[in-house]
């Protein structure tokens, strides 16, 4: 492995923002440290880059261990989320910083020539003598993105780089980094809370909460099997209903489904997680959990519909807008709701 993270603890007084985490990344590979408010992930980026040193443990670059070594020394490129760009140099200027001041310093036809290149690649070419001031915040970032790459650094780290941008705006920039990286090749980490982000950006995703990492893996691993049930409930909406584990099976609402990983549990409380498009509905008898529909909310060509259970349990549904016209379904009507995917994991819901 490339980058690695052995045995990493990191607390600030009485409060511990990372406890025995332990990562390896891949060179070439980009992965994305994933978490809400306070669950450690940027304080993880910061004792990569340096700018914190760890209490305990191992930070491998390339099989060196960089625990004890300062910032300057790791060859890292690190972009914020506030761009961090010097608002009296121009574009070209702030692009070839890194390299004015590295020793020994290149020739400034060389630094030229660096910059012109890089400033090609991030689509910013015939801007070299515009200020800061002058730029959006969505050229800013990409200014900030050609300056880390411009000392060639051995790791990128961003730090909710999209974070101070709207939302289009970050819907854009995060296609163009995966193209970006594409073409680089070069090793990455991010940190972000937005779970669509790191869904469609990263290569690995790491989840983080309390300081420690909850799951790792491909965002179809992430999304598809959550290993745990905070994975479950921060990677997008999602319905918990309270069941019973009884030798292979789970009864919820009445309706039981088989859970062969748990025939060794009799008679235990579990909570069901669903996500509403993993729920079908339907009108008439049959087998289902019978519920009423409270709400219809119409999002485009999709339609999620509220709904709830006997027991006063609410089922958010969600449905193509042509099933939904199809089926009639609005405030009021009775129906079956049907999961054909959901996980079960033991406890009190």
């Amino acid at each position: 492995m490339y980058l690695e993270l052995r045995n990493v603890d990191k607390a600030f007084g009485d409060f511990q923002a990372v406890s025995d985490v332990s990562l390896a990344v891949r060179e070439g590979e980009l992965v994305a440290l994933l978490g809400p408010s306070g669950s450690g992930k940027t304080t993880l980026l910061r004792i990569i880059a340096g700018l914190e040193r760890p209490d305990r443990g191992q930070v491998l670059i390339g099989g060196t261990d960089v625990a004890g070594i300062g910032v300057q020394y790791r060859q890292i490129g690190f972009v914020f989320q506030h761009y961090a760009l010097f608002r009296h140099m121009t574009v070209a200027q702030n692009v070839g910083f890194g390299l004015r001041v590295r020793k020994p310093r290149p020739s400034a036809a060389a630094i030229a020539a660096k910059v012109h290149e890089l400033l090609h690649l991030v689509q910013m070419e015939g801007m070299e003598h515009r200020y800061p001031t002058q730029l959006s915040g969505g050229q800013r970032q990409r200014v900030a993105l050609a300056r880390a790459l411009a000392i060639e650094p051995r790791v990128l780290l961003l730090d909710e780089p999209f974070g101070a941008l709207d939302a289009q705006v970050r819907k854009e920039l995060r296609r163009w980094l995966r193209r970006l990286h594409d073409e680089t090749g070069i090793t990455g980490v991010f940190v972000t809370h937005d779970q669509e982000e790191a869904l469609e950006v990263a290569d690995r995703v790491v989840v983080m909460n309390t300081g420690r990492i909850e799951q790792v893996g491909t965002p179809e691993e992430i999304y598809d099997e959550p290993a745990t049930p905070f994975v479950y409930q921060f990677l997008g909406n999602v319905n918990r209903l309270p069941c019973r584990i009884d030798r292979g099976q789970a009864t919820l609402a009445g309706l039981t489904l088989p859970v062969p990983e748990f025939s060794g549990l009799s008679d235990a409380p579990g909570i069901a997680f669903v996500r509403p498009h993993d729920l079908d509905l339907a009108v008439g008898d049959g087998d289902g959990i019978p519920v009423t529909v409270r709400h219809v909310v119409l999002m485009g060509p999709s339609v999620r519909i509220e709904t709830v259970d006997a027991a006063g349990q609410t089922l958010e549904v969600e449905m193509s807008r042509a099933h939904w016209n199809a089926l009639a379904l609005g405030p009021g009507t009775r129906a079956r709701a049907t999961p054909r995917q959901m996980r079960v994991f033991p406890g009190e819901a």
